[in-house]
């Protein structure tokens, strides 16, 4: 497989609901610096959004980016509680996640929110990680091919092919993320494959250019199985971005695994 296809897999982590301000700021650093080496792959950390500006000008002029965990498609309004994707840039952000599975079953997003967060998060300069994924009692009815090529529709409608082109898609077994389970690497690859193809319907060889991450329980231990599977490109962490060591392990291992890089 050509070189060619993704210059640089990617590694997100997705801090969700931790850290002080003081916490979030110490890890962003000891990241940063963690990985400072590391020349092979673009890294990103996703602090909470009371953290997002100090943790982004704190990393201003490192390789480290930053990722919001959510976001909103209105500039501005009466929408008490939301952060606009426009604050988002604004605030230093480089990276903007998009329908990660908690926000579709805690918080009732659906595919036509994901694509509008998108399309916003586009609009102002930002790189949407667009999230999709199906349940355990999903892939136990032989669904998963299905629902995933449904969200995948779904959650870039709207977007155009020039559009689609700069984002970059997660997939998330549900089932797998933050139980300690991890889809195989040939149950990973499989469905990595499937969104593949569904993006090549659409855009031809240009589809080889998009990153698809896997997110799913990803650990320092399992990443190189994980990455050298061909359309895997790198991974969305949870648990294991929440340490300097196993987060820049994690990178680590995951670069030198991927024969892309």
């Amino acid at each position: 497989m050509s070189n060619a296809r993704v210059p640089r897999p990617f590694f997100c982590g997705n801090w969700k609901l931790w850290g002080t301000l003081s916490e979030s700021v110490a890890l962003a650093t000891g990241v940063r610096d963690a990985t400072a080496a590391v020349t092979g792959a673009d890294v990103a950390v996703g602090p909470g959004f009371v953290a997002l500006a100090t943790v982004a000008e704190k990393l201003k002029g490192s390789a480290l980016g930053v990722a919001s965990q959510d976001g909103y498609w209105e500039v501005k309004g009466a929408f008490t509680g939301e952060v606009a994707m426009a604050q988002i840039a604004n605030a230093g952000a480089r990276y903007a996640i998009v329908g990660h599975s908690e926000r579709r079953q805690f918080f009732g997003e659906t595919d036509e929110t994901v694509a509008r967060k998108a399309k916003a998060a586009l609009a102002n300069g930002l790189v949407p990680i667009i999230c999709i994924g199906e349940t355990l009692a999903e892939r136990d009815a032989g669904q998963a091919l299905a629902v995933v090529a449904k969200q995948l529709d779904g959650s870039t409608a709207g977007l155009s092919d020039d559009e689609l082109l700069k984002s970059v898609i997660a997939y998330e077994p549900v089932w797998a993320i933050g139980t300690g389970r991890v889809a195989t690497p040939a149950q990973a690859q499989e469905i990595h494959a499937s969104i593949r193809s569904r993006l090549t319907q659409r855009l031809q060889t240009r589809a080889q250019q998009i990153r698809i991450l896997y997110g799913g329980s990803v650990k320092p231990d399992n990443v190189a199985t994980l990455m050298q599977e061909k359309d895997i490109d790198g991974a969305l962490v949870g648990g294991a971005a929440l340490t300097v060591d196993s987060f820049a392990k994690l990178v680590t291992e995951g670069v030198a695994a991927c024969t892309r890089s």
